[in-house]
């Protein structure tokens, strides 16, 4: 799954939201990962592919019947060479056909069937791969927005109270209850969270034009996006030797591997094929007719020539390339087990991260939401007593800042928690959904 975390997606609009008039008026992540399924230039670049390995398969099936071919020709002139030479009007003509069939190669159209099958499962799942992938990238970029928009939210809360506080403080400071620096202490901490909106806004702009980007969305399209009601972390995990045998028996990728080593050896079969003898059926039909012998239809009738006989071709030498051909067969079946090995034990190690980071990010969040309630009970009180004039406005400052670094922490601790049960989850039910 890392590679989902950087994969680049062009996409372009396509099928049900072909029209931009058909764009969701908001987009839930569900119709964002719809949408990217169905769009994505990569997928859909899979998606020949797969239909060109089903041409491959409609081909192989037809190889057990036998072909048939049409000739035909018509001279125009003769030419005798006995005393010079001679060109006459003469007409010729030449009807005829010709057809073969295998009757034994050893299995081979069999097995060449049974090849171009398995290779068209596997573009079906190369197809499912890349739909996975996009799922994830789409899936973090779609939280990115989430988490933004509700940082933005608790900032403009603060900047609303700071701002009142600028109001009261300029009227205490034109009475002379405070001084000059009091004042622009004030003034300065409304300055901050001004600053820190427009970066956090800047920040959502960012998160919108990548996800925009992904989805491959016009320059001029207003990209919104339509929030759950409500964002929560679970504390259940479901264990990791679970989701690990799910993931082993329903994964594309493994699924993949699984066959292609079955393809693997359907080639060796192939190969070892070439070196046994091919029995084919063989017959053509003719006919003629020339200028001047007869005519029309009694020429095409006398000329009628129908041989039909079996032709066997046996391999005696051939420069050691059907050997080869079978021994690189046998060097692709071992690296195809290989691969599947490798596929298994990298699953299993992306699983094993997976939920090792969702207890760190579940945890993280626990702590960090406490921290955020305190930070923000205290936060209140200061408000409070910073009306009645009980404490100094560093103070106020100090505990602002504290209660900003909080609400950073808790935010990104949730929303990485969120983002990570997905991910964990995804590797089982290959479903991304916040509903």
């Amino acid at each position: 799954m890392e590679k989902a975390f950087l994969l680049g997606i062009l996409l372009v609009p396509f099928g049900v939201f072909a029209q931009s008039s058909n764009y969701p008026s908001a987009w839930t992540l569900e119709n964002c990962i719809a949408f990217a399924k169905q769009n994505n230039i990569s997928i859909n670049s899979l998606r020949l592919s797969k239909n060109s390995a089903q041409q491959d398969l409609l081909q192989a099936k037809e190889a057990k019947y036998p072909n048939l071919n049409g000739t035909f020709s018509q001279g125009l002139f003769a030419v005798n060479g006995q005393n010079g030479l001679n060109v006459n009007g003469a007409q010729s003509q030449s009807i005829g056909a010709n057809s073969s069939m295998t009757l034994y190669h050893d299995h081979y159209i069999k097995n060449n069937e049974m090849s171009k099958n398995l290779l068209l499962q596997m573009s079906d799942l190369s197809v499912k791969e890349a739909e996975n992938n996009i799922s994830v990238s789409i899936a973090q970029a779609f939280l990115n927005i989430l988490m933004m928009k509700e940082n933005i939210v608790s900032i403009e809360s603060l900047l609303q109270t700071s701002e009142i506080q600028l109001k009261q403080g300029s009227q205490l400071y034109n009475a002379g209850s405070i001084s000059k620096l009091q004042y622009l202490q004030l003034e300065i901490q409304f300055a901050q969270d001004q600053f820190n909106l427009v970066q956090a806004q800047n920040s959502l702009r960012s998160d919108v034009l990548n996800l925009k980007q992904l989805l491959q969305l016009p320059s001029d399209y207003d990209l919104q996006i339509s929030s759950p009601e409500n964002i929560t972390v679970s504390a259940g995990i479901r264990s990791l030797g679970e989701i690990q045998n799910t993931a082993q028996n329903s994964r594309p990728e493994i699924k993949y591997s699984e066959l292609n080593v079955q393809n693997a050896e359907t080639g060796l079969k192939m190969a070892q094929a070439s070196i046994k003898p091919t029995l084919n059926l063989v017959g053509n039909i003719s006919t003629g007719y020339n200028f001047g012998n007869g005519g029309y239809l009694n020429q095409l009738g006398n000329n009628f020539y129908l041989p039909v006989g079996l032709s066997l071709g046996i391999p005696i030498y051939n420069n050691r390339i059907y050997k080869t051909s079978i021994e690189k067969s046998k060097i692709e079946i071992d690296q195809a087990h290989l691969n599947l090995k490798n596929t298994q034990l990298t699953l299993n190690q992306q699983i094993e991260q997976a939920y090792i980071s969702l207890q760190n990010s579940v945890s993280q969040y626990e702590s960090a939401q406490k921290q955020f309630d305190l930070n923000r009970q205290s936060l209140d009180i200061v408000n409070a007593e910073m009306k009645i004039g009980s404490i100094n406005y560093v103070q106020l400052q100090q505990q602002r800042l504290l209660y900003i670094q909080a609400l950073q922490n808790y935010l990104q601790a949730k929303y990485s928690a969120v983002l990570n049960r997905q991910i964990y989850e995804f590797y089982s039910t290959n479903q991304i959904t916040l509903q």
